[in-house]
């Protein structure tokens, strides 16, 4: 029986993206699948094939199968259930199932825009608690406050505990002007409630300006705050404006950008590099493939690179990749640390399934997975406002200016 369906790869806290199809057949049983066990073999097959950990989990797989199967599932709804049992044995919170709802959601926040609280979340590699990654610029949960690292303890009275991401993520999207109650948690402050009114959220992932420096020089800033499909055209068009006004040199701003597309990120690697590896992937057999720069870069311009704890998956790949090619030094402090892929599969009742399908690792060859990238200088910063980022009262960036300066690599110094 032949099927086709549709591959989807995304980094990022959430999945990393690259749309996709694949052909392939399998042999049934003799005996007649329901359509429900027909589902949960179709995942069974995918995990078999695709997942990175070949032991899965230090357990026997087949029998999994065996004994999900024997079980009988009066209803998709019971299938569902025996699909998401059966990957909970894989202990790993980013392969997981999606019904068609939060498959569908999923596609919608791909697009760049979608209507909700403006929040970007992950799972915890350490707690495994749902907390924000960052909050989106202009957005509800953005001008209530919520910060990121903050954790969202329950949404609209269910603990999210009880949620998968995406069970969380459906919960807190929902028709304009609609509210939403989350309970929030803060590093040494009192749990509180926030109730926030849902909007159309525009997702601009670049925001630049240029920026005074010292010595008479200037500064251009560039903030990426995630890796959609607009990002590589948008970024390039930043610099090519900021050059035209007389930039001297560079700050990127990756602070709390949790990740996103992986071909964007390599993309905007691209921009900055005349040559050299950006990335390599490593799937369950070791075989590595790569992605390399080719030049020519837009500016040869001086560049520092801001990261910090919110700084993820693809804006990891970005940051080791400019870091370990010697084009640019980064200034913050340690970076998240998502060294996992995940490849998102369209199944044949319109669910989907989404599977840590292989790693990475920067240029030279460091697995970043729960330890994050190390700056070149580390710099603490309190709690920002939007106002405050990229100014005098903004650490960090004030670090960045310094180094650009002090070290004498602004043009034309020696």
């Amino acid at each position: 029986m032949g099927f086709m369906h549709k591959q989807i790869f995304r980094l990022g806290l959430s999945l990393l993206l690259v749309l996709c199809v694949t052909l392939g057949a399998w042999i049934e049983p003799a005996h007649a699948l329901t359509e429900e066990q027909k589902l949960v073999a179709e995942v069974w097959r995918i995990v078999n094939r695709t997942y990175l950990d070949d032991t899965f989990n230090h357990q026997n797989w087949a029998a999994i199968r065996q004994k999900i199967l024997e079980k009988p599932l009066k209803n998709q709804e019971s299938a569902y259930v025996a699909i998401q049992k059966m990957l909970k044995t894989l202990d790993d919170p980013f392969t997981r199932f999606l019904n068609p709802e939060q498959y569908r959601s999923l596609q919608v926040n791909t697009s760049g825009e979608l209507t909700g609280v403006g929040l970007q979340i992950g799972l915890n590699p350490q707690t495994g608690k749902l907390e924000v990654v960052a909050p989106i610029h202009g957005s509800p949960a953005e001008k209530a406050g919520i910060l990121s690292r903050d954790r969202i303890v329950k949404i609209e009275g269910f603990a999210t505990d009880e949620l998968t991401l995406d069970e969380a993520a459906a919960k807190m999207r929902g028709p304009i002007g609609s509210t939403v109650t989350l309970r929030i948690a803060r590093e040494g402050e009192d749990e509180r409630d926030v109730q926030l009114v849902r909007d159309r959220i525009a997702v601009n992932p670049v925001i630049a300006q240029l920026q005074p420096g010292q010595g008479g020089k200037s500064i251009g800033y560039i903030r990426l705050t995630q890796f959609n499909a607009n990002a590589p055209m948008e970024l390039a068009h930043a610099i090519s404006n900021l050059e035209q006004q007389g930039a001297d040199a560079y700050i990127l701003d990756l602070r709390n950008n949790p990740g996103g597309l992986l071909q964007a990120g390599v993309e905007i690697a691209r921009l900055w590099l005349d040559s050299g590896t950006i990335v390599y992937t490593v799937n369950r057999q070791g075989i590595q493939g790569s992605f390399e720069a080719f030049g020519p870069a837009l500016t040869d311009d001086p560049l520092v690179v801001l990261v910090n704890q919110g700084t993820a998956s693809a804006s990891e790949i970005l940051a080791g990749a400019l870091k370990e090619n010697g084009r640019a030094q980064l200034v913050g402090e340690k970076t998240f640390g998502k060294g996992l892929i995940q490849s998102l599969f369209e199944l044949s009742d319109g669910s989907g399934l989404a599977v840590t399908i292989a790693k990475y690792e920067t240029p030279l060859h460091h697995d970043i997975h729960k330890l994050g990238i190390q700056p070149d200088k580390e710099v603490g910063s309190g709690l920002l406002t939007r106002e405050q980022i990229a100014t005098a009262d903004d650490p960090q960036y004030q670090a960045a200016v310094e180094m650009l300066t002090k070290n004498r690599v602004m043009l034309g110094a020696v």
